[in-house]
């Protein structure tokens, strides 16, 4: 073997050899995620396989383009992989290849401020949920639908329990001669899994993140109907329109060594094991809201349909800042979230839950009673904290917790708990405290 030249000598050196502070501080987060419990209803563990494809030696390769049309050669096996991933992708959601090709709100702002990139390019108008019953009003839908006349209809949510009325969403859509584009980035791990209703009987696009409930890397798809414009000019329909948004509009060198995640992810979803994970996931949800509904609290929409639990906090006088961050001091990671009347994405009166991460972790049903229970705990800590600061202001709450121990006590209760589950990807022997 020719001898490796002085410039490239860290070429072949491991990480924890050449960068241990970036090491550490990975290893430190490994077990942050092993010690903990994991509720937030975006995030999820993917496996060892996926890491594997997601670290490879993909990363070297550019390929800018399309398969069978790139702007670079060496791309056969990237051509291979990325096809591989779409045949993956209409599989896992049972689409026909002839039929289909494969946040925040969208287009979210305020009276003086655009929050996310569809809102800067597009003009857009939300709909609202019923502030009694925490369900969609489609009657308000519709009628504003009427005013508006959408050219685009979109159904999908990040906080939403409930299952979609794809059918009525469809209806209105028609009604305008719009397209109805669903976002399941949430639910698409449900979808596949047959636990939640499938978009892509009623949608015209339909778009999804690989992270969240279906188990992959970060990264995103979009499905098309490729029929949907028949009558239109080559060029002008749908198919051609999403491809040529997505490059040369969008995006330029995709990263290869995510789409063989995908690939991956894509493949154990369409696995029968992956079903039962999505029915094992809805299941720990219902659990987990039924515990905290017999406790009192009170549930938006009183329960879900899927992985994740909005918890309105707003009549236990406390708000998501406060709740979240003695969570977050017990090793219970979580999120503040507004709720229907909220008036501060600041300082919302609810949190989210989500379980589809601990089910990855091989929690069962009597595991998020167990959950629950902490997070009881969790607020009857904030209560006599907030008793104790004298104010309802966040800096003299966080003053007030300064060594309470009652969150030790409770954060040793909970590593000690969430460290007798398996942790997908890694050896738990490996894995070293932090304190």
């Amino acid at each position: 073997m020719a001898q490796i030249d002085s410039w490239n000598a860290g070429m072949n050196t491991t990480l924890s050899q050449e960068d241990p502070d970036i090491y550490n501080l990975i290893q430190q987060e490994k077990y942050r995620q092993y010690s903990g419990l994991e509720l937030i209803a975006s995030e999820n563990f993917t496996s060892q396989a996926v890491m594997e494809a997601n670290g490879s030696a993909l990363t070297n390769k550019y390929s800018e383009g399309l398969p069978g049309a790139r702007y670079y050669g060496g791309n056969e096996f990237i051509d291979q992989i990325e096809n591989l991933c779409r045949k993956r992708a209409l599989e896992a959601f049972g689409l026909s290849a002839e039929e289909w090709g494969g946040h925040l709100t969208h287009g979210y702002q305020t009276a003086k401020k655009k929050i996310s990139a569809t809102s800067i390019y597009f003009q857009s108008m939300p709909y609202q949920v019923d502030a009694t019953t925490g369900l969609i009003d489609h009657d308000k839908l519709e009628e504003n639908a009427k005013l508006f006349r959408p050219k685009v209809l979109i159904c999908g949510a990040s906080a939403y329990p409930r299952e979609w009325d794809y059918v009525r969403f469809r209806k209105i859509a028609d009604q305008h001669g719009a397209y109805l584009m669903a976002d399941m980035a949430h639910i698409s791990g449900l979808v596949a899994g047959g636990e939640a209703e499938s978009p892509f009987k009623y949608c015209d696009v339909v778009t999804t993140t690989t992270h969240k409930t279906l188990r992959g890397p970060r990264a995103g798809l979009i499905f098309f109907r490729k029929n949907k414009d028949a009558k239109v000019e080559k060029g002008e329909d749908l198919e051609s329109r999403v491809n040529q948004a997505v490059f040369p509009s969008i995006q330029g060198g995709p990263h290869n060594n995510t789409i063989a995640g995908i690939a991956v992810a894509l493949k154990q979803a369409a696995s029968p094991e992956f079903k039962l994970y999505a029915k094992q996931v809805i299941a720990n949800s219902k659990a987990l809201a039924a515990t905290l509904l017999a406790k009192g609290y009170k549930i938006v929409t009183d329960g879900s349909d899927n992985h994740l639990i909005l918890w309105d906090l707003r009549p236990n006088k406390l708000t998501g800042s406060k709740v979240e961050r003695i969570c977050d001091m017990a090793s219970i990671t979580l999120n503040k979230n507004s709720v229907c009347g909220d008036v501060s994405a600041v300082t919302p009166g609810g949190v989210r839950l989500g379980t589809s991460a601990l089910t990855s972790r091989s929690f069962k049903e009597a595991d998020f009673v167990k959950v629950g229970e902490f997070l009881h705990r969790i607020v009857q800590i904030a209560l006599t904290v907030q008793a104790k600061a004298g104010s309802k202001l966040m800096k003299d709450f966080v003053a007030a917790l300064e060594g309470n121990e009652d969150v030790a006590t409770l954060r040793k209760e909970v590593e000690a708990f969430a460290t007798t589950f398996p942790f997908p990807g890694f050896e738990v022997k490996d894995l070293k405290p932090n304190h």
